[in-house]
C-alpha cells in the first residue's frame, strides 16, 4: 500500500510517499480502508518529536511508527479475531496508527460507526481535536444555559468546536482569536470575539464559569483573574516553550493549586474514544457541529499539511483525502 513513511525526526522535508506492507489487524484491531484522514498539531509533533521528553513514548532516537497519521474515516476492511462491534464494510470514524495511507489500524474502542449522511472528509476532521474539545468541556462541567464561557483560540481546530459544543449545551460563548477569524467564530455561535492582536486580553471581562484555554500560552495568573470565585480553567493547549519539556511543566502547575482555592483548575491530557467520535458523528450529521475545513490535500501532499501545521495554522481542520475517488465533504 501507499503510505506518508518518515524514518528520523525532523521537518516534513523528511516525509515520503513508499510502498509498505499492509499491516494485519490484532484481536482486538480493525483494518480500515481509508478515505480520509485529519491532520492535527499532534501529527506535527510526533514528526519532529518535539518536544523532546515525548521521544520516551515515540521512540527515542527514531519514530517507532513510521506512517505519520491519527485520524481517520473509511471503510472497515478487516477485523481482529475479538472484535465484535464491526464488520468488513462498515464504515468508520475515530482513531488509529499510520493513517496517512490506503490502510490503517485501529483499535475496536476507537472506532465508531460514520452516520450514512456525514462525508468522509467531514468524518476525519471530528475524531482528535473534536474529541479533544468535548473532553475539555466535561472536564469542565459542561455548562449550564446561561454559563459564561470564555475560549481562548477560537479559531483553530479545537477551539471551533469548543465554541459550538458550549453554545448547544447553554453557554454564552466569548471568543478570543485574530480578527481573521472574528467572523468565522461568530458564525459558531459565540456571542462576543476578543481580537488579542489589537485589544489586551483584559478586554474579555471576568465572571466566567468556564475557561477553556486551547492555544496554551498565557500565564495562568492571568487566566485566574477572568475566572468566577468558583469558575473552572481548563488548560488544552500546550504549544510553545523549550525545546526539551516543552510547556509541561505549565500543564502541570495548572492543577497544583486547585486544592487551595475555589477555582478549579486542570489540565487536559486528551485521549481518543470510540464513544466521543460516535457523539460528534451524530451532531454532525445533525447540523449541530460542523467540522470547519480549511483546506484538503491528497495523500501525496500529506507533507504540505504538516509544513502547514508548523507555519502556525491555526484555522479550523486540514485533511488527507487518501481515496479521492467517491469520498464526499
Amino acid at each position: 500500500m501507499k503510505a506518508i513513511v518518515q524514518d528520523r525526526y525532523g521537518s516534513a522535508d523528511g516525509l515520503r510517499l513508499a510502498e509498505v506492507p499492509v499491516p494485519v489487524p490484532g484481536p482486538r484491531e480493525v483494518l480500515v480502508r481509508v478515505r480520509a484522514a485529519g491532520a492535527h498539531i499532534g501529527d506535527w509533533h510526533m514528526m519532529t518529536g518535539l518536544p523532546t521528553v515525548a521521544r520516551l513514548g515515540l521512540g527515542l532516537t527514531r519514530p517507532r511508527q513510521r506512517v505519520r497519521g491519527t485520524e481517520l474515516a473509511g471503510t472497515v476492511e478487516a477485523v481482529g479475531s475479538g472484535v465484535t462491534a464491526f464488520r468488513p464494510g462498515d464504515e468508520v470514524l475515530g482513531t488509529g496508527t499510520g493513517t496517512f495511507a490506503e490502510y490503517a489500524l485501529a483499535r475496536e474502542d476507537r472506532l465508531a460507526a460514520k452516520p450514512a449522511g456525514l462525508g468522509f472528509i467531514e468524518a476525519a476532521a471530528l475524531p482528535v481535536s473534536g474529541g479533544t474539545a468535548l473532553q475539555a468541556l466535561r472536564a469542565g462541567g459542561p455548562p449550564a444555559a446561561g454559563a459564561r464561557v470564555l475560549v481562548i483560540g477560537a479559531g483553530g481546530a479545537v477551539g471551533s468546536y469548543a465554541v459550538q459544543l458550549a453554545r448547544a449545551g447553554g453557554g454564552r460563548v466569548t471568543g478570543v482569536c485574530s480578527g481573521g477569524k472574528a467572523a468565522l467564530v461568530l458564525s459558531l455561535g459565540a456571542e462576543r470575539v476578543v481580537d488579542y492582536t489589537r485589544e489586551p486580553f483584559d478586554a474579555v471581562g471576568t465572571g466566567y464559569d468556564l475557561v477553556l484555554d486551547t492555544a496554551g500560552n498565557r500565564p495562568l495568573a492571568e487566566l485566574r483573574r477572568v475566572l468566577a470565585p468558583a469558575g473552572t480553567l481548563v488548560v488544552v493547549g500546550a504549544e510553545g516553550g523549550g525545546r526539551v519539556f516543552g510547556t509541561l511543566g505549565r500543564t502541570l502547575r495548572a492543577s497544583l493549586p486547585s486544592p487551595f482555592t475555589r477555582q478549579r483548575l486542570k489540565a487536559l491530557v486528551a485521549v481518543g474514544r470510540g464513544e466521543d467520535s460516535r457523539v460528534l458523528a451524530d451532531l454532525a450529521a445533525a447540523d449541530t457541529v460542523h467540522p470547519v475545513i480549511t483546506r484538503t490535500f491528497a495523500l501525496p501532499d500529506a507533507p504540505e499539511a504538516l509544513r502547514e501545521m508548523g507555519r502556525g495554522h491555526g484555522r479550523g481542520k486540514l485533511v488527507v483525502t487518501v481515496e479521492a475517488d467517491g469520498v464526499e465533504g
